[in-house]
């Protein structure tokens, strides 16, 4: 086992942040979000210290209606200089681009264009080398990239490092551990992690973690990467993404020692800004309908619709999708 790097009374410089609360959040509102919440988000992430902040997604208009979903699915460059003119800041901008759900040669731009630094290539274990040749194309565009593997936890040992060599061999920046059916334990991630960060090490790519938290493991399972040399933290205001939510910005940086990052513009856009989305009607968070998809180890889209139709026959809930996926 590796050693545990860095300690409670420490901190390690190497460590980014990156904010994903529009892209994860975004799934929750269909990107209806208002410009003035993300000037908020812009300026909150900025006063802590928050390294990265990813706005959304790079979604093909010919696959995705624009009519259905709010303007953070397809991040056009216009919409993100309208909150972050030139970003004149030390953070960094994010998108996400989804293999087979990106126009690459219509939607993104030379890096000397846009105010984008970092394109995260989406990607499930069965599509890496259509992963690595997006992120290579962006490559060459000139921004950072990232390569996120989803769904790890369906994946077999051999296929992670399989995967992992061909990502290693490339010109990709970041490897992201997903666990995108928060089904996965600390015990778990600390293994992954120091599979990834073995490859990380090897070929010098920074390791980046982004964790679901239907079994409220999410920060647990955060910040126990953090301790295997793990150096990209994903997190959310209040938790906020698609289901049970992800790690909570709130609590990753009150955990996190470096002085740079401060806890009080955090808080303060969760009373403002983040209270009043639930109050006017948002939903996410963890609830027992995600747990039992976490345990089962299965996509939250049942749990989902569970939610949504208010149930609260749990034991029902679970028989039926033991039966349906086991």
């Amino acid at each position: 086992m590796a050693p545990q790097q860095g300690t409670l009374l420490s901190y390690r410089p190497d460590i980014k942040v990156l904010d994903a609360t529009i892209r994860d959040g975004g799934l929750v509102n269909s990107f209806y979000f208002t410009d003035e919440f993300i000037k908020k988000l812009y300026q909150a992430n900025v006063k802590a210290g928050v390294d990265y902040m990813e706005f959304g997604y790079k979604a093909s208009k010919e696959l995705f209606d624009v009519n259905k979903f709010g303007k953070w699915k397809f991040c056009d460059e216009e919409s993100i200089r309208s909150i972050v003119g030139d970003n004149d800041s030390d953070m960094k901008i994010s998108v996400m681009a989804d293999v087979g759900r990106t126009d690459l040669e219509h939607d993104i731009l030379d890096k000397k264009d846009s105010v984008i630094d970092l394109v995260r290539v989406a990607t499930y274990i069965n599509t890496i080398p259509a992963a690595i040749d997006m992120a290579e194309y962006c490559k060459a565009k000139g921004y950072e990239t990232s390569i996120n593997i989803m769904a790890i936890s369906t994946a077999s040992d051999k296929d992670i490092k399989q995967a992992l060599e061909l990502i290693g061999q490339s010109g990709v920046d970041m490897i992201y551990i997903v666990d995108s059916y928060g089904s996965m334990y600390p015990e778990q991630i600390r293994e992954l992690s120091e599979m990834y960060t073995e490859v990380g090490e090897k070929y010098g790519k920074k390791i980046g973690i982004h964790a679901h938290n239907n079994q409220q493991m999410a920060f647990a399972n955060t910040i126990e990467a953090t301790a295997r040399g793990v150096s990209m933290l994903d997190a959310t205001m209040s938790g906020m993404g698609r289901g049970a939510g992800n790690c909570a910005m709130e609590s990753l940086i009150g955990f996190l020692k470096n002085p740079k990052y401060k806890l009080d513009p955090v808080l303060k856009f969760v009373q403002d800004e983040m209270l009043k989305l639930k109050k006017e009607g948002l939903v996410w968070g963890y609830d027992i309908p995600y747990l039992i998809t976490g345990i089962l180890n299965v996509h939250p889209r049942s749990a989902i619709e569970c939610i949504k139709q208010e149930r609260t026959d749990y034991s029902e809930f679970f028989q039926e999708l033991w039966d349906k996926e086991c």
